[in-house]
């Protein structure tokens, strides 16, 4: 993966409605699991 590739905040956000969902399968978590890897860390602004 390039340094620049990074995964969407709406597509972040679904990922991890995904990883929350009890009924979602093996594959879809590890999909969305690859996916908010790749999502850019939140700074805490001071």
């Amino acid at each position: 993966m390039a340094k620049n590739e990074r995964t969407s905040k709406s597509i972040a956000s679904k990922a991890s409605k995904v990883l929350a969902d009890p009924k979602s399968s093996k594959a879809m978590k590890s999909i969305a699991a690859s996916a908010l890897t790749q999502a850019p860390n939140k700074r805490k602004r001071k």
